[in-house]
């Protein structure tokens, strides 16, 4: 499951862009043998706010028994010191969340915890199971019953169903189950780490002294001073128990990788490493690039904070033009109960970045961006400078147009609701009134970080999806699904005559 973002140095807050920028994945945090595990998986979760701000959840492992906790919210509002005192334990497994599939509900928060006659079992979940809605249905039809409508509840009745298969009911599960998924599941017993065979979603293994921690993201690591060990590997199920660290392959033969090269563009905070690559390495190398492919003459490049910040570092210094910080983040924005739209124009984008206009009066300005999704918090960017003087703005975006919808856990609308697939670069040009739009190359973008383009997930831009999808299907499909029933239910229920007691 995915979550939207708070605002940080990693990219810009959901609530920021109105929906014109693609909400996130989830954050996983989990602790093995410490014992303040509550506390530093809220830490991790902390540092992995970026990448979801609806809810967030926390499981611990207390003399044998869970203990949870979850709440709507960001992760500071969620909890408390008490209640994070209350949780103990020296086991814990976290989540921060923005719904994928299965909409905005507490219900739906993560960690799932169960109690079933395997035991007690914790899931969190980062990604999205492109074959969701036809495992529910059969285990629906084998007498499961559903607590929640998110896909991960989905791998917990696996979990929980009886095996006879030679690897094990853990590996024969996850089997099943297709598309992007980063999982932590914790036992009573044990925390296990899964990457799905593709590796669309990050997952790292570090080390706090006699303390294992995963986290999707290394910048965790770095908050709460552990050490970096390794990534786990794609296709591989890591599992920490009093005997240490061992690994099992869950698909040995499988090849193909397609790591969600967005990660790199927009979703991972830039003090992260990546398979070994610093992300704001990466994107500097894509504002160079970008400046290599789309030159301009100019006297000003201006990122939109925060996401833009790095490519345009790098625009400037491949480019020689200077760099100016023009707009000015207002980091204490929540969310209003006004609705101000009558009164101050385009407020809900003011009100994020305001404009130093000294700055770029009678100047040509390039700006930087990440993306561009639906295009209209873009069209207020470039308004808001023409109307402080500018004399030209060119607008550059530090990755290839997005034309296809994402299927693996990224908010990304289906294509009528994507700029790039409805319009020519002249159309959208004229869309933000811009002197000039280009997009870096998916080649460039590429050579930006380090690997080749086997190594990615890149339908979004080119619509080649390395696992199969049902183009019908999307995130609110069971949710859907559950409510049809429910009324079907209902309307039988009206139409027959009422058993009787006597």
């Amino acid at each position: 499951m995915g979550e939207q973002r708070q605002p940080s140095s990693a990219g810009p807050s959901g609530s920021e862009h109105a929906g014109d920028y693609p909400r996130h994945y989830c954050g996983l945090f989990g602790v093995y043998n410490h014992e303040h595990a509550a506390e530093l998986t809220y830490y991790g979760l902390y540092a992995l706010q970026h990448r979801g701000q609806e809810s967030a959840g926390i499981v611990t492992c207390r003399d044998g028994q869970f203990r949870a906790h979850r709440g709507m919210g960001l992760v500071p509002q969620v909890f408390t010191p008490k209640i994070l005192t209350d949780l103990g334990g020296e086991m814990a497994i976290g989540h921060t969340r923005y719904s994928t599939t299965g909409s905005s509900h507490l219900r739906n928060a993560q960690p799932l915890a169960v109690d079933c006659s395997r035991g007690q079992i914790a899931i969190a979940h980062n990604g999205n199971l492109t074959n969701a809605a036809t495992l529910r249905e059969e285990l629906e039809a084998g007498g499961s019953i559903f607590q929640t409508t998110v896909d991960s509840e989905i791998i917990v009745h696996l979990l929980a169903q009886p095996s006879t298969s030679k690897d094990g009911n853990l590996l024969h599960s996850l089997r099943r189950i297709e598309g992007a998924f980063s999982l932590l599941l914790m036992t009573t017993r044990e925390l296990i780490g899964v990457r799905d065979p593709h590796g669309f979603r990050p997952l790292s293994i570090g080390r706090l002294g006699d303390a294992w921690v995963l986290a999707s993201e290394t910048c965790a690591f770095d908050l709460i001073q552990a050490e970096f060990v390794r990534d786990v590997e794609p296709g591989e199920v890591v599992i920490i128990d009093e005997q240490g660290l061992r690994s099992a392959p869950l698909f040995p033969e499988h090849r193909r990788r397609a790591f969600c090269i967005f990660e790199y563009v927009y979703f991972s905070r830039p003090d992260s490493v990546l398979a070994g690559r610093n992300v704001h390495q990466a994107r500097v190398e894509m504002g160079r690039q970008l400046a290599r492919e789309h030159p301009r003459e100019a006297d000003l490049v201006v990122p939109v904070p925060d996401s833009g910040n790095c490519a345009a570092l790098g625009y400037s210094l491949e480019s020689g033009i200077p760099f100016e910080m023009a707009f000015v983040r207002n980091h204490y924005v929540g969310r209003s109960f006004l609705q101000p739209s009558q009164l101050i124009r385009d407020f809900n984008v003011r009100v994020k970045l305001n404009l130093i206009r000294d700055l770029v009066r009678d100047k040509r300005v390039i700006i930087v961006d990440d993306s561009i999704v639906r295009g209209t918090t873009s069209r207020t960017r470039v308004n808001n400078l023409k109307e402080a003087g500018a004399k030209e703005v060119h607008v550059m975006v530090s990755c290839p147009p997005h034309r296809h919808p994402c299927v693996y856990g990224i908010d990304f609308p289906d294509a009528s609701k994507l700029m790039a697939a409805r319009h020519s670069m002249e159309e959208i040009r004229d869309y933000l009134k811009a002197d000039s739009v280009a997009y870096l190359s998916q080649d460039g973008m590429v050579r930006a970080t380090g690997f080749p383009q086997e190594a990615f997930c890149m339908a979004c831009y080119d619509g080649c999806y390395p696992v199969p999808y049902n183009p019908a299907l999307d995130k609110n499909i069971i949710e859907s699904r559950c409510a049809r029933v429910q009324t079907l239910g209902e309307e039988f229920a009206r139409s027959e005559e009422q058993p009787r007691l006597l």
